[in-house]
């Protein structure tokens, strides 16, 4: 399993460095580009000119790519356009946020999509399996934006239950220790600050979770029935065993390698679903950042954010392959 794992993060470096190499020449064809963000609409030939060669824009583009790798190997993303503060300090702030939602929102889409799937394939062709499919597609076709506002307006509006916006209420003196407001809740025994905390997490990660909990349920379903059909399931019947056994043993197990797979893709995809539920529900994430600078052009702040988005994909796809190492032993060998 070490051989295993050594070899998945020597094959991620490269692709991590394709990657940079994306995200540098995508910030460097926008519009104005970086000396143009910088000085906006007070921007003259002369003053660009002057502020590329400050900036060392005016170098041969692969000695510009070199000293960019130097700052992202040391941390050294600049300072925001909007806020003048430390990028890295920003998203430092923004980050537990942001984990704290996504976690939420794929443990909602695990708990309740395998166990949901899976019932739904065994009850193949029922009333139960339709009520399913028809509920993932609906879950795939709404908007996360809309159905947040939708949320929004029947819980928080016309229900009064729970809170329409933020991470928690102003008038709670809470101590943060580690910006995670649950946790920080609990580790100073202030249980009212993290059921507050949990209460402001539960419509926004509804949200965020609709579309990975829709896919999530159709994948195991499809793959459940697939495997049902096996020549080892038939086999392993016909040997007797218990439908419990040949349920946990042989169905679910052989099930889960693509249900792994979309979990770890729907993982990655939570940033760009994070984007629009942190800017309907007023979190202060990353999304809430990206948002921001996309809208203002702060080239430092979207260079950080896009490397940071690039490096969880990789990471997320180094879990997916040890999760598949985990329940099918041959991929180790493979």
């Amino acid at each position: 399993m070490l051989r295993f794992v050594v070899r998945r993060l020597l094959q991620a470096i490269p692709t991590l460095l394709v990657l940079s190499i994306l995200v540098f020449a995508w910030l460097r064809l926008l519009p104005g580009g970086p000396a143009g963000a910088l000085l906006g609409d007070k921007a003259t030939p002369a003053k660009l000119a002057d502020l590329n060669r400050i900036m060392g824009l005016d170098q041969p583009i692969f000695v510009q790519y070199f000293k960019f790798l130097g700052r992202v190997a040391t941390g050294n993303f600049g300072s925001s356009l909007i806020s003048g503060d430390s990028v890295l300090a920003e998203v430092g702030r923004a980050l537990p946020a942001t984990i704290e939602l996504s976690v939420c929102a794929l443990l909602l889409a695990v708990v309740f999509g395998i166990p949901l799937g899976y019932v739904a394939a065994r009850f193949h062709g029922r009333i139960l399996d339709s009520a399913t499919v028809l509920t993932t597609l609906v879950g795939v076709a709404v908007p996360v934006f809309f159905l947040g506002v939708l949320l929004k307006y029947v819980f928080a509006q016309k229900l009064g239950i729970l809170p329409p916006s933020g991470r928690q209420d102003v008038t709670i003196d809470a101590t943060h220790i580690t910006g995670f407001f649950v946790l920080d809740g609990i580790i100073t025994g202030e249980f009212d600050a993290a059921w507050d905390a949990i209460k402001h997490l539960i419509l926004p990660a509804i949200a965020l979770a609709s579309i990975p909990f829709a896919v999530i349920v159709r994948i195991t379903r499809a793959s459940v029935l697939d495997v049902q059909g096996e020549d080892f399931v038939r086999t392993a019947e016909s040997k007797g065993l218990t439908a419990p056994v040949i349920r946990r043993r042989h169905i679910l197990r052989n099930a889960l390698l693509p249900v792994s797979t979309t979990i770890g893709l729907q993982t990655g995809l939570l940033l760009a679903g994070a984007v629009l539920t942190e800017k309907v529900f007023n979190i202060p994430g990353l999304g809430y950042l990206l948002a921001q600078g996309i809208e203002r052009r702060d080239y430092p702040r979207l260079q950080a954010l896009l490397l940071l988005a690039a490096l969880v994909y990789v990471l997320v796809n180094l879990l997916v392959d040890i999760s598949y190492a985990i329940i099918d032993p041959r991929v180790r060998v493979r």
